[in-house]
């Protein structure tokens, strides 16, 4: 009698501790189940929303990687004046390079006596050198005189540079309307003025073809007044620009 109690009573105490963990179970999959319907389910402009939201926070939020670090930002700002001194001193340099080649150039037109022909002025954009257009051409022709053809050929020599320079060969005139069968307007004189120059100039076996361009201004930049027959004289130009390196 007393050994079937007591199996009785080990039948009526079984161990149920099991069933915690299966409800947590259960209660996370109900969970997930519930999140995945309401993602499948979600309106497009929430979801939009909620997309932008989460790419300005990504994009624009702050974090430890927006703060600089001091040291980092101390090198950078000596590399950075470093990189300015460097770049003064080439500037320096290239300068007084310019300088010298405006002295020899401005030495050609002393022993030529050509100072009332051309000149020299240092700029910003470079060396520029100007030839008045009744040094180079009869009125309104594009075709170097065969009397000034030696004059542009020892011009190309002054151009003879080493280390070489890029150079622009510009023409320029003045506002009085051209008259003739060969051009259309003063545009079209200023160009081939500068292009023929520049093929003489490029005859020159010591110069290079690719550091040279042309171009034409016609009446649009003048340098002088264009309501006197002086000033007319001086905006009829060809000018010559040695560029800087950098």
């Amino acid at each position: 009698m007393s050994r079937r109690r007591k199996k009785h009573d080990k039948e009526e105490h079984i161990d149920e501790s099991w069933l915690i963990p299966y409800a947590d179970l259960l209660t996370l999959l109900l969970a997930l189940f519930i999140v995945l319907f309401s993602m499948s389910s979600i309106d497009a402009k929430k979801f939009q929303a909620l997309s932008e939201v989460f790419n300005e926070v990504f994009s624009k939020g702050s974090g430890i990687m927006e703060f600089p670090n001091p040291v980092l930002q101390e090198n950078a700002a000596v590399l950075d004046e470093q990189d300015e001194v460097e770049e003064q001193l080439e500037k320096k340099a290239d300068m007084q390079e310019l300088e010298s080649l405006q002295k020899k150039i401005d030495s050609y037109i002393v022993e030529k006596e050509l100072s009332n022909m051309l000149d020299t002025s240092l700029t910003d954009e470079g060396l520029l050198v100007l030839i008045r257009d009744n040094v180079l051409f009869s009125s309104g022709s594009d075709r170097v005189r065969k009397d000034d053809l030696e004059m542009a050929k020892e011009i190309s020599d002054l151009l003879v540079i080493n280390p070489p320079r890029n150079i622009i060969i510009s023409g320029h005139t003045d506002n009085v309307p051209i008259n003739n069968s060969q051009f259309a307007s003063n545009w079209e004189l200023s160009v081939m003025r500068a292009v023929n120059f520049m093929k003489i100039v490029i005859e020159n076996d010591r110069l290079d073809p690719s550091w040279f361009s042309a171009k034409g201004f016609g009446e649009y930049e003048p340098i002088a007044s264009n309501e006197t027959a002086e000033g007319r004289a001086q905006n009829r130009r060809v000018e010559i620009l040695i560029l800087p390196r950098n």
